[in-house]
């Protein structure tokens, strides 16, 4: 194996899921621009958009995010086409 090629600047890092709150502390190297404060301790924070406590797949429940009318457009333009 190959020496000195993995980062040793490991470090708790809070993600937070944005769609539900949700938030989880992990050892990760990724650049932070803002901290939160879990339990008294300041950590660094990532934002991300959807996690295993949010996705679909894990959670067994299938929602519908419809963030600028996208799947209103799809269905004018594609929608039932056996009537026509």
């Amino acid at each position: 194996m190959k020496k000195d090629i993995h980062p040793s600047d490991y470090r708790p890092v809070v993600f937070k899921d944005m769609s539900n709150d949700e938030i989880f502390i992990s050892r990760s190297t990724v650049n932070a621009r803002e901290t939160i404060e879990v339990d008294g301790v300041t950590y660094p924070l990532v934002k991300l958009e959807i996690t295993s406590a949010s996705h679909p797949f894990y959670t067994g429940k299938q929602t519908l995010v419809d963030t600028a009318g996208r799947v209103d457009k799809f269905m004018s333009r594609y929608g039932d086409r056996k009537k026509k």
